[in-house]
């Protein structure tokens, strides 16, 4: 439905309404009940008349798409915090950006093109928000390419492909020019988780590979995919298709592996449980062992630690030990030389 149409219908509708709203005013109870249904039911049927079925699918795709432009405010409320980008990558938000910006241009050429310009408005000025804060976060050497990367492709690019539109392509043409370019730059975006998948596929862990993400994506190629069939407009449909294609093949692989992850970190978690459990009883093993040493230790502290013996005892302990040890001659020197001097007094007598 076009504009002009549109506002017919709503003029039209007003003064009905306004009829309504009379006899809702001034006239008795039961009148005023009546009209006020029938005041009711036509604003209704005027809104579901203006509001085309693409004009709904249209809404709900902005909605989807804003969600997916908003899905890098944490990691980027991250780089803030942290006043860092670490390892993160520009290149996706350049590329988004660019793309978004072309979006937009195509809804400013098409006169039914309202929801694209704003949705991929909207979309532009997240994007330059988070190029932006790159730009201030990153490190010197990630400043200056993403800096190069911003000059050549959102500034140089994009000015070119709007100075060669207006100025060497036919008016007739233009649109078809544009929706083939950003058709192209759509599908290569969609298709760079390809990548992503092969890691999925090769490591059997959908870690690098964000649930939401995909999911947002595939709603987001599906919505957009209807939208087209319902305006007929091949340029955003095909890319849209192809989105739509390639998140339905992520969201599938992403319930093959997810199973199989799962079964691994509980395969992990039991070992780590059983190595925990021998670990314990190495450790009381080790700690009985330690107990006796201990008690072993103790023991031979205990007779350390008893009284010593006087020196005289020690002295005298150590006699009685020499004097065992001692011959009858040693223990007694005198007597033999008494004898001797007893047996020569009686030799002298």
């Amino acid at each position: 439905m076009h504009i002009g149409e549109s506002i017919k219908l709503y003029l039209y509708a007003s003064s009905f309404n306004l009829h309504h709203i009379h006899h809702i005013l001034f006239y008795p109870l039961h009148a005023r009940t009546f009209h006020l249904h029938r005041f009711i039911s036509s604003i209704f049927c005027t809104f579901l008349s203006m509001a085309s079925l693409s004009f709904i699918i249209g809404i709900i795709g902005n909605i989807i798409s804003i969600l997916v432009f908003t899905s890098p405010i944490k990691t980027f409320w991250q780089v803030v915090k942290k006043k860092s980008t670490e390892n993160y990558k520009s290149t996706p938000y350049i590329t988004t950006l660019l793309s978004t910006s072309l979006w937009t241009f195509y809804g400013l050429l098409n006169p039914d093109g309202l929801l694209v310009t704003t949705v991929n408005g909207a979309g532009t000025v997240f994007q330059i928000i988070y190029v932006a804060l790159f730009l201030i976060y990153a490190p010197q050497d990630k400043k200056v390419k993403t800096a190069k990367l911003v000059a050549l492709l959102n500034v140089g690019f994009l000015g070119l492909v709007i100075a060669v539109t207006f100025l060497a392509i036919p008016a007739s043409v233009r649109l078809t020019v544009v929706g083939i370019l950003c058709a192209g730059l759509t599908i290569g975006m969609y298709a760079s988780p390809l990548s992503v998948m092969r890691i999925v596929i090769k490591t059997k862990s959908v870690e690098f590979m964000p649930f939401f993400l995909s999911f947002f994506l595939f709603l987001n190629g599906g919505i957009w995919s209807v939208y087209a069939v319902l305006v007929k407009d091949f340029y955003i449909g095909v890319p849209n298709a192809v989105g739509f294609v390639l998140g339905s093949i992520q969201l599938i692989i992403y319930a093959i592996y997810n199973k199989k992850s799962i079964s691994k970190k509980s395969l992990e978690m039991k070992e780590e449980e059983g190595s925990a459990h021998l670990v314990k009883e190495n450790e009381m093993v080790a700690f009985e062992g330690d107990e006796e040493a201990n008690v072993k230790i103790r023991n031979l502290h205990k007779g350390s630690s008893l009284p010593k013996p006087s020196v005289n005892r020690q002295y005298s302990f150590q006699r009685i030990l020499k004097t065992l040890s001692l011959s009858p001659y040693e223990r007694h020197p005198s007597r033999p030389y008494e004898e001797d001097a007893g047996e020569g007094e009686k030799n002298h007598s």
